[in-house]
């Protein structure tokens, strides 16, 4: 009869104890694995044939950045309803364009 192995913690971020499973039982889980019909192994082929999902990185990406602005401003451009964000943009590169730099 073999010894079984002891459990072992470990802590998350929130700080809770999670038992990681034995040897024993993760070569269970592996076997059950392998036995599901529905599973396969990922390949290097099969990964560099898949596509990113969402939307298509762009070219010019925008940057993320924390402003403010005056309410009032805020509020003339959501009250032009959907993409007020690129309305904004777009007059800010407006505004932009007639500096003499």
């Amino acid at each position: 009869m073999t010894e079984k192995s002891q459990p072992i913690f470990v802590r998350s971020k929130t700080g809770r104890l999670i038992q990681r499973p034995t040897p024993e039982e993760n070569e269970a889980i592996n076997a059950g694995i392998a036995a599901d019909p529905n599973t396969f192994e990922l390949t290097d082929e099969w990964v560099a044939k898949a596509r990113r999902v969402g939307r298509p990185l762009s070219e010019t990406p925008k940057i993320k950045r924390s402003i403010r602005f005056s309410a009032e401003v805020i509020s003339y451009f959501r009250a032009t309803g959907k993409g007020w964000q690129t309305r904004m943009d777009n007059a800010l590169k407006e505004w932009i364009s007639m500096q003499n730099l």
